[in-house]
């Protein structure tokens, strides 16, 4: 049988509306919203097109059901100026995550889940603070961000998506948590980014509402304070004479030099009148656009591990996507992260093949 919801996210995925992937297979808009809504089978030259039009295999179309991944149960850092198309690619590309993920955990012992949940009463500091001790990393930099993620079980993917509108996004899936980050942003702001979501996983999981300007706010504050605590800046930071002090300093924690000058502010080392000095010649710099003295992208430590076992047992990617009835373009871009890299704060996970 057809599958109407492969349909749906085929078209969503590709950022089209119904009336433009009906102008584009040549047939009436009112013939893509009955087979959307199911009321259609369609006939084999229909199916053929869709096949062409949202490059996607045909067996796609007629594969099983999915767990759909909600708006409502996504966090999103750009709401303001994301479009609805961005959005629905996004969540579009975090189902094949889901697809791709479910296939390597019946075949892999993946880490299992060790994201402690705060309850309501503190603060996104204190948050933040907890999930420090639970993990035992002290006051020491985070070297890597998705390798200390992956270590404690979330499952950490790419959002390869052309715009700078998307930053990031995560949710929880029943017991597993997954993290989505934008791979077009620089180092620094990807690990703020992925900081930013474990707040969102460890505060709001049955909070308030993860798109509520609140939860970003606490969800930012979480981050600062993860990434960098406060009792090591201001032993560390006694005062700031200009941005090159910012450049310098910022090599420790691996933030930018924006993210740094915000919390000197809110730590008080930086004054009202320097802050926004120190703004202005950010962005005359053009450090909001290219961070200075950047960080190496992170690499995971658990997808190369996975393929190389794989690759052993001759499964490649294309193999695997054939199975998933989708391109292998599509996995490419939700693993953009894949290919190891030096540096974890965590021992790298341990996963085995499942026989």
């Amino acid at each position: 049988m057809f599958n109407a919801q492969r349909l749906i996210l085929g078209r969503k995925r590709r950022k089209l509306t119904a009336r433009a992937l009906a102008g584009a297979i040549g047939v009436s808009p009112i013939t893509i919203s009955r087979l959307e809504n199911g009321a259609n089978e369609p006939e084999d030259e229909t199916v053929e097109a869709l096949s062409r039009a949202l490059d996607f295999p045909k067996a796609f179309f007629f594969a099983e059901d999915f767990d759909e991944l909600p708006a409502g149960a996504a966090s999103f850092r750009s709401l303001s100026s994301m479009t609805a198309k961005e959005r629905d690619a996004a969540l579009s590309a975090g189902v094949i995550a889901y697809l791709l993920h479910d296939w390597i955990a019946e075949r892999f012992n993946l880490p299992a889940c060790d994201v402690p949940q705060v309850g309501e009463g503190g603060s996104p500091e204190e948050a933040a603070q907890i999930v420090r001790a639970h993990w035992g990393l002290g006051q020491q930099p985070i070297s890597s961000m998705v390798k200390l993620l992956e270590s404690k079980g979330v499952r950490v993917f790419s959002l390869s998506e052309d715009t700078q509108s998307v930053d990031a996004f995560s949710c929880w899936r029943n017991t597993v948590p997954f993290a989505f980050l934008n791979t077009f942003k620089s180092t620094e702001r990807s690990r703020f980014d992925a900081a930013h979501e474990l707040g969102h996983l460890v505060m709001h999981r049955h909070g308030a509402p993860q798109d509520s300007k609140q939860a970003e706010s606490e969800a930012d504050r979480f981050a600062s304070e993860f990434l960098m605590p406060s009792d090591d800046v201001l032993s560390r930071i006694r005062h700031v004479t200009s941005v090159t002090d910012l450049i310098r300093a910022k090599k420790r924690w691996g933030v930018s030099v924006a993210a740094l000058n915000y919390r000197l502010h809110k730590l008080s080392v930086v004054s009202d009148w320097q802050n926004r000095s120190l703004n202005i010649e950010i962005s005359t710099r053009g450090y909001r656009k290219a961070e200075p003295e950047g960080l190496e992208r992170e690499m995971s430590a658990l997808w190369p591990k996975i393929f190389t076992t794989l690759w052993r047992e001759r499964v490649t990617r294309d193999s695997i996507a054939e199975q998933l009835h989708v391109p292998t373009s599509e996995l490419d871009q939700v693993l953009v992260h894949l290919g190891g890299g030096a540096g974890a704060i965590a021992a790298t996970p341990a996963v085995r093949i499942i026989k």
